[in-house]
């Protein structure tokens, strides 16, 4: 048995496919083929059910992967440990950031890190949380940018900062007469919200004690991205929510129309989350001290009760 083989099996156990698979690992289908099949032949199990298609592991095979994954984890912490020892800072490292963060936090410390750190070479994908999880769970990131906790026993979080809820009230709402508002003032009928699959909009709904819009359904509108709800807020559509960090982007004239919550702040709580395994550590502190140190300068906020981005089956 050898890690090669290993990886092979993980290769195909994740596109369901030899051909694939063969052209993920850079090897010839028949090559591919070849090992996986000599590893079974020493274990005398089968691994994939080749009769299915797409190919689909056997009860056996899916022990045999998730103790693969280990492996080839542990195997890859040699390299990990010998960096350590050299005190290289550098590589390939894979990050996965979601949506409502990207567009706000990376122009803020992208540019310092490439610069500290010029031999890590960052690959980075914009994701919703689920996809995330399951990437950082199959080794195809090394660690991620996403709204915690998440309560998963495989996943370390490493809090970053706690970005307060702003409330978006355009003129002429009912709520724009206010200074500051209170959670009891918000209503779901009246509150534009991101898609589904968005964690920001679990939060939203978390803060407000409900699962969906109850009143009147005279209309429901979704959007993909904060600029849509803030242009449907303009026409008097409603009112929105948006994390702290985005409101620094708005014009003049737009910054008149946000309201700040009382304290202690509705707020999500910004981590970065990797597998416990923890490779790569050197890179995941450097990029950790790296954000702390550019968003102390933009958040400085306290005293917030940090809203959960999970989705509450059992709220009323």
């Amino acid at each position: 048995m050898t890690i090669t083989q290993l990886h092979y099996v993980l290769a195909v156990a994740e596109h369901q496919n030899f051909t694939r698979a063969a052209q993920k690992v850079f090897v010839t289908q028949p090559t591919l083929s070849m090992q996986i099949q000599k590893l079974e032949d020493e274990l005398d199990v089968l691994i994939f059910d080749r009769s299915k298609k797409p190919i689909e592991l056997t009860e056996t095979g899916k022990k045999i992967v998730q103790q693969a994954r280990n492996i080839v984890n542990e195997s890859d912490r040699i390299q990990d440990i010998v960096d350590q020892q050299k005190g290289f800072v550098g590589g390939l490292f894979r990050l996965g950031v979601i949506p409502t963060i990207m567009p706000t936090l990376l122009p803020m410390f992208l540019k310092s890190f490439i610069k500290k750190y010029p031999k890590v070479k960052l690959k980075i994908e914009e994701l919703h949380t689920e996809a995330l999880i399951e990437k950082l769970q199959e080794g195809h990131l090394d660690a991620a940018i996403a709204a915690t906790p998440l309560e998963l026993s495989h996943i370390k979080e490493a809090p970053l900062y706690y970005e307060p809820f702003v409330g978006y009230i355009p003129q002429g709402h009912r709520l724009s007469s206010k200074s500051t508002l209170g959670v009891d003032d918000l209503d779901l009928d009246d509150i534009l919200l991101l898609e589904d699959g968005h964690c920001f909009k679990e939060g939203i709904l978390n803060l407000c004690k409900a699962t969906r819009v109850t009143g009147n359904d005279h209309f429901q509108l979704e959007s993909g991205s904060f600029e849509t709800l803030i242009k449907l807020a303009n026409e008097g559509l409603g009112m929105t929510l948006l994390p702290y960090l985005h409101t620094l982007e708005l014009t003049n004239e737009e910054k008149k129309n946000l309201r700040m919550f009382n304290e202690p702040s509705p707020a999500r709580e910004v981590s970065l989350i990797y597998n416990k395994s923890e490779l790569k550590m050197q890179i995941i502190e450097a990029l950790r001290s790296t954000i702390a140190g550019v968003i102390k300068g933009a958040i400085a906020f306290q005293n917030v009760k940090i809203i959960s981005p999970l989705h509450k089956k059992d709220q009323s």
